[in-house]
């Protein structure tokens, strides 16, 4: 080993971010005391970011396994079969804290990033989605915020020639000082020819290609697992700064290469650069490594090994090739006009051994930076304890207003509910000619190109559900994405995640950790349903100025689902007048007494005489018209029936596949007045509706499993017959109504009109907010 020009201080470690127990963790490891380059090594691949030592101990309680998994969690994406010898790769993960320090930048980079994890694996990368957790609109930095990364996620997608298709965007002030950016890709690929990252063969040549090295993000996955302070203009330099046009010509040299028989292993330089992708393909492969760092590319004069290892420049690839391959290979990125370089080669060693100037510049092993790296199981309140420390005020009897219809404009309005347009308009949606359904419906959806099939995907968590109760609010973000993949007619297959929490360290967040996976496992095994990939971001809190503490819980969760004929789906829009509008699924049985526009009138007072009248809905607690009207998040989240979940869930599936409707939307947040004037939006058809139970929770509840569909009844006999099929599948179904006309219009169990709204004034009142906002 080269002599130590840097000396080891307490000081210095301490700002790798090591507790006095890890750093002699490390002594132990090495049997001496690192140097600089050693100790920069162990302070990434220890951090959160890369070890996830605080969550690895119950992420391992999560069901991964399916007969159409054909690799789970480990490598760098999840790989599903979806027929014809194809697969199905995708991955989500975050950019948080680089997306708050450069929104555009960061941003951007995050999409960089998970597009070279899915084609790292050798598929061709067909979509991008994202999930977007913004504070108040209130906030002074927060229109900067939003701008920035919304130009960020559309300037890298679209220069690099990969549709955005979909997403979620919401707003809450937990989020101000700590916003939340989650991008996912989802990639095709033959099933011969996934590429795997353990290193073999010893040896074999370890190549470098790509982009050349920087002194940018130095630092960024140690960054990324610290909560903010007030020096967050100081830590600009650890976001990457990235370079769209370079990752297209890298994907294409990688696929190109990939055609061939040379590659043996291959890893994205994601968090933690070189030294992370180095040290999981050698871990993988159980081989060493050996890098003559003096052969790294580097951009930038005079770069060390520590910098050289802990840089995150974008749009590098690291690889291991068969002997020989060299030239052939060279010769391919030199076409696509990128840098590549033989850097080391594959060892026996079980070490990472660092050449530098003909010196040994370092030598750890492998094992203490990966498979044996610390591993926590931090404390944690139990539920009761949570529920007295997050203090809920219980929800109290909720009186009507006078005016419904003026509450339903106006939450249609607000952040939370207001049309993303203006964010998704500034995608490119349809590069590449794939993409059937964009953002605005339940899921997008894109066809695998030269097939009759489809992939359908879906963003989606609840985070107000999640802090009032993480148990019920992590099963309703996985049940809420199977729902609207099955919405459009879709098989939902796997899903992947990304946990956003604060900091573990605290009880009360890992409360919160551990009760979101608990419910999000029993969701995944019920609704068959596994998780084949995903991120963990923990030290999601800001103490900077203007900033809230930690973030809501957010286990955003990305879905994937098949269609096998394109031709064959649903969308949200109303198709034609004179359709029945029926509601399916929840907790209501209204027998066979339902209302019907096309019979005579209903006797209402013979109903409630024998208790046949019930309501669509019945769950306020921590609903958006709650929320948004009256100004509380108070109550308990509906609860999630999974059972009944998967029961409506496939009966919809089959109604779609069987060319007995088209049309389909889920009721989720705003209940299912939102839910029909979002219908009525996307196709400027009216519908007149008529319930007979509490018209406020009709309106507003955001009870779970329910679908909205229209069907084309004629007939009484056909409605009978079909509500018998329903209540054979084990639910309800209720006819509320018609289609037709120009205006949105609601009757209650009294025969008086609520709600009497014309469509184009829901549109307006739905475009209003970024509109005025971003024009402000």
């Amino acid at each position: 080993m080269s002599k130590n020009p840097d000396p080891i201080t307490p000081e210095v470690v301490e700002t790798h971010g090591f507790s006095p127990e890890e750093y002699e963790r490390v002594l132990a490891a090495l049997g001496r005391e690192p140097n600089l380059v050693e100790l920069g090594i162990f302070s990434v691949m220890w951090s959160e970011h890369c070890s996830y030592k605080s969550s690895r101990f119950h992420l391992k309680k999560l069901p991964t396994e399916a007969p159409w998994v054909i690799c789970g969690p480990g490598e760098n994406a999840g790989v599903i079969d979806i027929g014809d010898n194809q697969a199905a790769i995708f991955k989500m993960e975050s950019h948080n804290h680089p997306s708050y320090i450069e929104p555009y930048q960061g941003a951007a980079t995050g999409v960089g990033g998970i597009l070279r994890d899915v084609f790292t694996m050798g598929a061709r990368p067909v979509a991008n989605l994202n999930a977007l957790r913004f504070g108040s609109p209130d906030h002074p930095k927060m229109k900067h915020l939003v701008k920035g990364v919304v130009a960020g996620i559309g300037g890298y997608g679209n220069c690099v020639g990969v549709p955005t298709v979909g997403g979620e965007t919401n707003f809450h002030p937990a989020y101000d000082g700590n916003i939340l950016v989650n991008a996912m890709t989802v990639g095709v690929a033959d099933q011969d020819k996934i590429f795997y990252s353990a290193a073999t063969g010893i040896g074999n040549p370890i190549v470098y290609v790509g982009s050349k090295t920087g002194r940018d993000g130095i630092h960024g996955a140690t960054m990324a697992s610290a909560d903010f302070s007030d020096d967050i203009e100081e830590k600009r330099p650890t976001v990457q700064v990235g370079d769209p046009f370079v990752e297209k010509l890298l994907i294409e040299a990688c696929l190109e290469l990939m055609a061939t028989d040379a590659i043996v292993a291959i890893q994205d330089m994601g968090a933690a650069g070189l030294t992370s992708s180095s040290v999981e393909m050698a871990t993988n492969g159980k081989t060493g490594i050996r890098l003559d760092m003096n052969k790294v590319p580097c951009r930038e004069d005079g770069m060390t090994p520590y910098e050289m290892m802990l840089s995150e420049s974008q749009e590098r690839m690291l690889m291991v090739l068969k002997p020989g391959k060299e030239a052939m290979a060279a010769a391919i990125f030199e076409k696509w006009e990128l840098d590549f370089a033989v850097i080391g080669e594959v060892t026996d060693t079980r070490h990472m051994v660092l050449e530098f100037d003909g010196a040994v510049v370092c030598d750890i092993p492998l094992g203490p930076l990966a498979s044996d790296a610390p591993e926590y199981e931090r404390p944690y309140i139990s539920k009761d304890e949570y529920k007295a420390w997050a203090g809920i005020p219980s929800i109290d009897k909720v009186e009507a207003s006078d005016d419904l219809g003026a509450e339903l404009l106006h939450m249609l309005g607000t952040p939370a509910l207001a049309s993303r347009r203006w964010i998704w308009e500034q995608y490119d949606s349809q590069v590449g000619a794939d993409t059937l359904q964009k953002s605005g419906g339940d899921a997008a959806v894109v066809r695998v190109h030269g097939t009759d099939k489809a992939l359908a995907m879906s963003t989606d968590c609840n985070p107000r559900y999640c802090y009032a109760d993480p148990y019920e609010g992590g099963k309703q973000a996985v049940a809420e994405t199977y729902r609207n993949l099955s919405a459009v007619g879709a098989r939902p297959l796997s899903i992947t995640n990304c946990l956003n929490f604060g900091n573990p360290q605290r009880p009360e967040i890992m409360a919160q950790f551990v009760g979101c996976l608990e419910g999000m496992g029993e969701a995944c095994i019920a609704l068959d349903f596994p998780i084949v990939s995903g991120n963990v971001s923990l030290y999601n809190e800001s103490k900077a100025t203007g900033g809230g503490s930690a973030i809501l819980p957010t286990p955003a969760i990305g879905g994937v689902g098949l269609l096998e004929d394109h031709d064959v789906m649903a969308t949200i829009a109303f198709k034609e007048e004179g359709q029945a509008i029926i509601v399916l699924g929840g907790f209501t049985d209204n027998g066979d007494v339902l209302w019907n526009a096309k019979a005579d009138e209903p006797d209402l007072a013979a109903m409630r005489a024998d208790g046949a009248i019930g309501s669509i809905g019945s769950h306020l607690g921590q609903s958006t018209w709650l929320r948004e009207v009256r100004g509380k998040e108070d109550g308990a989240p509906p609860p999630t029936d999974l059972a009944m979940e998967r029961r409506v869930g496939e009966f919809v599936r089959d109604l779609v596949q069987n060319y007995r409707c088209n049309t389909v939307h889920d009721i989720s947040d705003g209940g299912a007045a939102v839910a029909l004037a979002e219908m009525c939006m996307a196709s400027g058809i009216g519908a007149q509706v008529h319930t007979l139970g509490d018209t406020l929770l009709d309106m507003f509840g955001e009870d779970q499993s329910r679908y909205v569909i229209t069907l084309s009844i004629t007939e009484r006999e056909e409605w009978e017959a079909f509500e018998e099929e329903c209540e054979a599948a084990g639910f309800s179904a209720d006819w509320i109504g018609f289609t037709g006309g120009d205006k949105l219009t609601w009757k209650d169990d009294e025969d008086t009109i609520v709600v009497d709204i014309p469509v184009a004034d829901l549109t307006a009142a739905n475009e209003s907010f970024f509109k005025i906002w971003m024009e402000d």
